[in-house]
């Protein structure tokens, strides 16, 4: 099994050594591969917001840069983490530019049954903002998340400091570890199963085959499926699921 750190940061300091931290750990709790992907040393362009990773493919991107290299070690890792540096109260440059490459997959999540979390380096405050919009990045990828960590890099760096950072990682790595070795698919919360009954259902009468996401669902056998991928529901969760379906057809049709 494998797990992936994706590094955000301009330098091998704080965020890096805290995810490399992070990773030796994990690896004495389990028989796990590892590798780091610090994003600097790849080539990534800006989105231009043409659309067309939405509409007609993520093929037809006019950049042929290094995303794809990069969406590959996350589709086959078993576990990823996303670690960056709270740069002006959010993730760095290059850790934006990274998830903004990836806005299609958050249309055509593909990472279910994988764990996920997160590591933000502040410097005083804002760094767990980071975390929850992180996490929310993970759900929408399909991953299951635990819950990211914040770490203190105020500099110069204490003794103390650097101990609390080791403790916060250490334990983080162990809670991480706890949902990766369950590699499971669970069942949906309310919101996550609104969130697929009204995509699906407004999708397949708004769109067609024309459209990727459309193509995509269809494929997948989502627009007759209870969730992304094989669940058995409570009978007021399946019938919750039918009322979404429904309002997203009559929101759809009167658009």
């Amino acid at each position: 099994m494998k797990v992936t750190a994706f590094i955000g940061s301009a330098r091998k300091k704080h965020t890096y050594h805290a995810a490399e931290q992070f990773l030796q750990t994990l690896q004495s709790l389990g028989n796990i591969a590892y590798e780091i992907v610090p994003l600097r040393e790849y080539n990534l362009q800006t989105c231009q917001g043409c659309k067309l990773c939405f509409d007609k493919g993520e093929e037809y991107c006019p950049f042929h840069d290094d995303r794809d290299i990069l969406i590959e070690k996350m589709i086959t890792s078993d576990g990823v983490i996303f670690a960056s540096p709270n740069y002006a109260f959010h993730v760095s440059a290059i850790m934006k530019i990274f998830l903004d490459r990836l806005g299609f997959v958050l249309h055509r999540p593909c990472c279910f049954g994988k764990a996920f979390t997160s590591i933000v380096a502040q410097g005083i405050y804002g760094g767990k903002d980071i975390v929850k919009y992180f996490n929310f990045i993970g759900q929408g990828l399909g991953f299951n998340v635990v819950n990211g960590c914040c770490i203190t890099t105020l500099e110069p760096m204490t003794e103390k400091g650097q101990k609390n950072i080791e403790t916060i990682i250490d334990k983080q790595s162990k809670k991480f570890y706890t949902q990766f070795i369950k590699n499971e698919y669970p069942t949906p919360s309310v919101f996550k199963l609104m969130m697929f009954r009204m995509s699906r259902s407004s999708m397949k009468i708004m769109l067609n085959e024309n459209f990727r996401d459309y193509t995509y669902y269809r494929n997948n056998g989502w627009f007759e499926s209870d969730y992304y991928y094989p669940v058995k529901l409570r009978p007021l969760k399946k019938l919750t699921g039918t009322f979404f379906d429904m309002l997203a057809i009559h929101l759809a049709r009167n658009h």
